[in-house]
């Protein structure tokens, strides 16, 4: 059997020993060898008779029929050929394995269709006339005095030209339509692999990239939700030390107030440390916060209970958490501000009525702020009520952070399809020293995050007069 051009270079790029010459395996020139050996001894063997009946010296037509046997040596590299030299030693009544062997080759191998036809034909019309020439001289030489019919002879000639000529051809054909087929199939399955590993490589890329998007929001809500509460109790700790002395009632409620906002924050840093862990355990539940736990304000480590779906993914469980748990201000402390639960709705976030309580904070920290609200507060998407709440958080901060002291705006403006927030602060007073608290300069970057991710715009700058201005526009797109 031939080989199409591919399967020999696959083969010849594989492990796989080479064959001499044009063959591509060593048992494959060992067999073309083998069979030409009988063809050659078959050809000489029927070379003998032949020149006897036409005359010619015995040796000469012994070499003859040998070279011509041996010829199917070559019948993978030229089975053409071979087929040829088949036909041409027909007449001679010789070459029967010859023509079988090189008819098959020429069936199996991807030579055209015509030229297979056209030789099988030439192969089945030299047959046909040796078979009918040769029963026309047996039967006049029968002694029996049998006198056969006269569609006799035809018949049976015809019948041994197709049985010598058919059988080797449709079994090429099927040979070699079935290793097509096969090669077809491995290519496809080559090009699957390839496609697969690809598919793969951009999941495995795909994944990477999630990994990050979520360590990113994490660090982000973490930023939020600690770096307030750690500013205001640094906040409140200058104040203390300040009035220690002169009001040690006023310093009493700072003190209250420094030991809440430590406490929350040690919860919230506990329960997002926890959800990361809490995929190792086996989940028991989809997460929840009880109704109770949240009408309380608190969220514990053990009142999230991570789901089947989020056990497999920490990091989204710590951020949902992050942002569950930023939106609660300090307990009802010595300074009367009542803060409204962050974990009531659907959202399951700080939404924008609880402005009024973020504001109350800052003030109760000493800073002078003024919450000025446009149109009616409605309902929006949780994301846009969360995002919003996020960057006045943010900018109020830094304001404690750069501008102790300095007087603050706060507007918001809320419109049918996209809520506007601007925080503004004025230069800080002379003499006043600020806070001391470090800045990594994550919070303008996290801002501007939060705001193009919903497709809305973000500006941030120093002002004219000396102050920072932060403003967002957040669309409300459903």
């Amino acid at each position: 059997m031939t080989e199409t051009g591919e399967s020999v270079k696959a083969r010849d790029q594989g492990d796989a020993p080479r064959g001499p010459l044009w063959w591509t395996r060593r048992r494959s020139a060992v067999l073309d060898v083998g069979l030409a050996l009988v063809s050659g001894a078959e050809c000489a063997a029927q070379g003998v008779p032949f020149a006897r009946e036409a005359g010619i010296p015995v040796g000469l037509s012994v070499v003859l029929g040998a070279l011509a046997g041996l010829a199917l040596v070559l019948r993978r590299r030229w089975p053409i050929a071979v087929v040829l030299v088949a036909i041409a030693v027909t007449p001679a009544q010789m070459g029967v394995v010859l023509g079988t062997v090189g008819l098959y080759t020429l069936a199996a191998s991807d030579v055209p269709r015509r030229i297979i036809a056209l030789l099988a034909g030439m192969q089945g019309l030299g047959s046909l006339i040796v078979a009918t020439v040769e029963l026309r001289r047996n039967v006049g030489r029968d002694d029996y005095g049998y006198d056969p019919p006269v569609w006799f002879v035809p018949l049976v000639s015809v019948l041994m030209s197709v049985g010598v000529t058919a059988p080797p051809v449709l079994l090429g054909l099927y040979v070699g339509a079935r290793r097509r087929l096969v090669e077809s199939l491995r290519e496809r399955a080559d090009g699957l692999e390839r496609e697969l590993s690809l598919l793969a490589d951009r999941a495995e890329e795909r994944a990477e990239w999630a990994r990050n998007e979520e360590r990113t929001r994490i660090a982000r809500e973490m930023h939020d939700v600690v770096a307030h509460r750690v500013s205001l109790m640094v906040v409140h700790a200058a104040a203390l030390q300040a009035v220690a002395r002169k009001d040690p009632e006023k310093a009493s409620r700072n003190a209250v107030l420094i030991g809440d906002m430590g406490r929350q924050a040690l919860t919230e840093l506990r329960t997002m440390l926890g959800v990361l862990r809490s995929h190792e355990a086996k989940p028991s539940g989809s997460a929840r916060v009880p109704e109770s736990v949240r009408a309380s304000g608190e969220v514990s480590a053990e009142a999230v209970a991570p789901g089947p779906v989020d056990a497999g993914r920490p990091l989204a469980r710590v951020a949902e958490v992050a942002a569950a748990a930023g939106g609660r201000g300090p307990v009802e402390g010595a300074e009367g501000l009542a803060e409204g639960s962050e974990g009531s709705g659907e959202s399951g976030g700080p939404c924008l009525r609880e402005l009024e309580a973020l504001v109350g904070q800052s003030r109760a920290a000493g800073m002078s702020v003024e919450l000025s609200v446009e149109g009616e507060v409605r309902s929006y998407a949780r994301r846009v009520e969360r995002t919003a709440y996020r960057v006045v958080q943010e900018a109020l901060t830094n304001v404690h952070k750069h501008a102790a002291g300095a007087r603050t705006r706060v507007r918001l403006a809320c419109r049918v399809g996209e809520v506007a927030v601007l925080v503004e602060n004025e230069a800080p007073a002379e003499g006043v020293r600020g806070a001391g608290l470090p800045s990594g300069g994550n919070g303008l970057v996290g801002m501007r995050e939060r705001v193009a991710a919903l497709g809305g715009g973000f500006v941030s700058g120093p002002t004219e007069s000396g102050g920072f201005r932060v403003s967002a526009v957040i669309p409300d797109r459903g």
